[in-house]
């Protein structure tokens, strides 16, 4: 189950930006907080932008910002915290040719059925962007 979904069909994309602002409503923070272990996931908004680009690529840039609760990982006390973070991903094209030519090279991620899940793509970052320890600041 996909929590925080927003699926965007790209082929519907014109030529220029396409900008959406997506927030994730109580029922999807709480399935979230679940999801990524938090104590509570109190608010979830991204400005998300997506470009098409030569080749049938396509371009995600977002800036996200939550309010969570985490637990503090030696007391287990409640850590509350404010993350805020600038993204972008590339969509499309074949991922494999493009590691195989050029280890270097950004990493493609899937399109599914000409649809890219920008909730999804949010929700992703935002597990990769909090605390991995949070704790607690000293009294």
């Amino acid at each position: 189950m996909i929590e925080f979904s927003r699926p965007i069909d790209v082929t519907r994309l014109g030529a220029g930006e396409t900008v959406y602002n997506i927030t994730a409503n109580e029922t999807e923070r709480a399935a979230l907080a679940k999801r990524f272990d938090l104590v509570s996931l109190e608010k979830l908004a991204a400005r998300v932008t997506l470009r098409r680009l030569a080749g049938g690529l396509v371009r995600l840039t977002a800036s996200l910002s939550a309010d969570l609760v985490q637990t503090d990982v030696v007391t287990l006390d409640p850590v509350p915290a404010r993350v805020d973070d600038d993204f972008s991903l590339l969509f499309g094209g074949d991922a494999d040719d493009a590691a195989a030519l050029d280890p270097e090279a950004e990493l493609v991620e899937p399109l599914f059925d000409g649809h890219i899940d920008i909730g999804e793509a949010v929700a992703q970052q935002l597990s990769l962007v909090m605390d991995p320890y949070p704790r607690a600041p000293s009294p």
